[in-house]
């Protein structure tokens, strides 16, 4: 009996809150006062079942937990007929309950859906040579392993032969794909966009980089013991000295009714109510802004941060590479992005959609001749043309023309981390265009914001070069900044941090972010990223908008702040009430619980401003 109460914890607190619903419209509606009274008298009965079987489990333990003081505070408020008392403290108790292990369980689902995304099959070569589908836990290191368009790879290894264009994503969290040739690492996870390749297995199974994310997320999640509420570790003290109290009064005066009402004056209403309200108020308003607090863990953790660590790709920058700088010379430019285009229709190199996206509708010419320089660029003919599309060293190889402000603007180009696409036109440069991942627009002031509120280290941890994210520190204004971070890399680097004693929150969006996500005491996810990421994080912001990231810390530290003021307020109204009650004459039961639910009151509205709270 006492596991299917508590099992269907959930129901019983929506049958309950029903009832009151019901019972206060019975008698202000309907002005008939058995309706209010039978209901909330159900209410209180179905709301104390689970509470009192867990103040029982308590006192098995030998635990004075705020469970029991509730038990005996609505048993009390039964005798002295206050139905409506115990009811709705019933309630607020176990829905206060509801939403915080609601969340919980939220983060328990990744793990699954990371296993889900792990290669399962591979094309190993058999001794007679063919290759078939294989289970992949049948793959040994050492094998050969051919990998088509579109698939998995499916272990770390090597190319022994063949070339292709992979998105490592899933590990490096870089959107542009990389070129793989003869000699190349490859790991478990990430996608063949193009080409075919043949590997031989490295490391297998939970060895590989794939592998040692799902036990790094693993390991994370299980570190992450939940923090010991501040109500339980005051309600040690609080409830057995209230207990005590009630006793003492009884023993010393005879009175019942007297212990009775300290018991129920003593009884934390709005001590229970006063965090969920300020929890409830302030998820509000972050869902209404675009954030997702998932849990009051996760506000009062978050309020504390001083260390913030971004990933780049789809977090500070869009996530998307694009033409971001472009320079013309000579004549005739509109045929010369006209040939461009044609040149790039036919190319599978990762930046050739970035150029065509940026050159538009434009009139295409049949190709032909078509030679690719490996590691350069293309080399073709367009309507009678020869036509260089790649990097400088095609150009030199070319033999084109480069002047002084061509030269001068490529090391421009080249200084803002851009990669860089020249055309030439028969033997002459007409084109240089810089792609490169764009910083989110406003990012900038986002983090100054950050920083007024209380954040002392802005850090960014990527995939990409070295050089790359230099550039978009400095322009950034970061703190720290480091590249060349593989998962583990950066799983290891928050976890110094954490050492160190810092409050860490990790930003990200990627695969690859999950195991900082769950390791940092605040994992933050953009909402456009994968599954993974977001049901690892603690805080997502709707809709990938940076600029949300500033309101949800300031959020938070008012909600932690308004939690505070709530419990000083029930706290204190307690210890006026029941100080009053012994020592002067003019307490009473009437005056008593008019303040007692003045302070409920007083919590409840204290609690609702965060509704209407908003990031000066």
């Amino acid at each position: 009996m006492q596991r299917y109460i508590l099992s269907n914890k959930n129901k019983i607190t929506l049958i309950s809150g029903i009832l009151i619903v019901f019972g206060f419209i019975g008698r202000f509606a309907m002005n008939n006062i058995t309706i209010f009274t039978w209901s909330l008298i159900i209410a209180s009965i179905l709301g104390l079942a689970p509470i009192a079987i867990q103040a029982y489990q308590a006192l098995r333990v030998k635990v004075v937990s705020i469970d029991v003081l509730v038990t005996v505070a609505v048993l009390g408020a039964f005798l002295i007929q206050n139905f409506e008392e115990s009811a709705i403290v019933t309630f607020l108790f176990l829905f206060g309950a509801y939403l915080e292990q609601r969340t919980l369980n939220k983060t328990r689902s990744a793990i699954k859906e990371l296993t889900e995304m792990a290669p399962e099959t591979a094309l190993k070569q058999m001794e007679n040579g063919e290759f078939e589908e294989v289970d992949i836990d049948d793959v040994d290191v050492g094998d050969i392993l051919l990998v088509k368009t579109g698939a998995k790879v499916p272990v770390d290894g090597t190319v022994i032969n063949g070339e292709a264009s992979i998105n490592e994503a899933s590990i490096t969290g870089e959107s542009i794909p990389v070129a793989k040739e003869k000699d190349s690492n490859v790991y478990a996870g990430t996608i063949l966009d193009n080409g075919t390749i043949q590997i031989v297995a490295n490391r297998v199974g939970e060895d590989t980089t794939f592998g040692k994310i799902i036990e790094l997320v693993e390991e994370a999640q299980d570190s992450k013991s939940e923090a010991e509420r501040f109500i339980d570790r005051f309600s040690k003290y609080y409830t057995p000295a209230v207990l005590v109290i009630a006793i003492i009064v009884w023993l010393f005066s005879r009175n019942i009714e007297l212990a009775i009402t300290i018991l129920v004056l003593g009884c934390p209403g709005a001590l229970v109510i006063g965090v969920p309200v300020s929890n409830v108020a302030g998820i509000g308003n972050g869902a209404r802004h675009g954030v997702l607090l998932k849990g009051s863990e996760v506000i009062g953790d978050f309020s504390k941060v001083d260390t913030i660590v971004f990933d780049k790709t789809g977090t500070l920058t869009v996530g998307n590479p694009s033409v971001a700088e472009k320079e013309y010379y000579g004549d005739s430019i509109d045929e010369a992005l006209g040939y461009l285009a044609s040149v790039e229709r036919e190319s599978d190199h990762p930046l050739a959609k970035a150029v065509l996206e940026e050159i538009g509708p434009t009139r295409f010419s049949p190709v032909e001749n078509t030679e690719v320089i490996k590691g350069e660029g293309i080399i073709a003919n367009v309507n009678g043309h020869r036509i260089a599309v790649g990097n400088v060293a095609l150009m030199e190889r070319e033999k084109v023309k480069i002047n002084d402000k061509a030269r001068s603007d490529i090391g421009h180009f080249e200084k803002k981390g851009n990669s860089l696409v020249l055309t030439a036109v028969d033997g002459e440069l007409k084109i240089l265009m810089g792609i490169r991942d764009q910083i989110r627009s406003g990012v900038k002031e986002d983090l100054q914001r950050l920083r007024k509120l209380g954040v002392k280290n802005l850090i960014m941890l990527s995939g990409d070069n070295q050089g790359t994210v230099d550039v978009v520190s400095r322009e950034l204004g970061l703190t720290e900044a480091y590249g060349n971070m593989l998962p583990e890399d950066k799983s290891a680097y928050i976890k110094r941090l954490i050492e160190e004693g810092r409050t860490v929150a990790f930003v990200g969006d990627g695969v690859n972010d999950s195991p900082s996500l769950a390791l940092a005491h605040i994992g933050i996810a953009m909402g456009s990223g994968t599954d993974v990421a977001i049901e690892t994080s603690d805080v997502v912001l709707m809709n990938s908008d940076f600029s949300r990231l500033p309101h949800a810390l300031g959020l938070t530290k008012a909600t932690a702040r308004n939690m505070k003021q709530n419990i000083v307020i029930a706290v204190g109204v307690v210890i006026v009430l029941l100080a009053s009650l012994i020592f002067s004459e003019w307490m009473n039961m009437s005056i008593g619980m008019l303040v007692h639910e003045g302070s409920i009151l007083a919590v409840i509205l204290n609690g609702m401003r965060l509704l209407s709270y908003k990031l000066k």
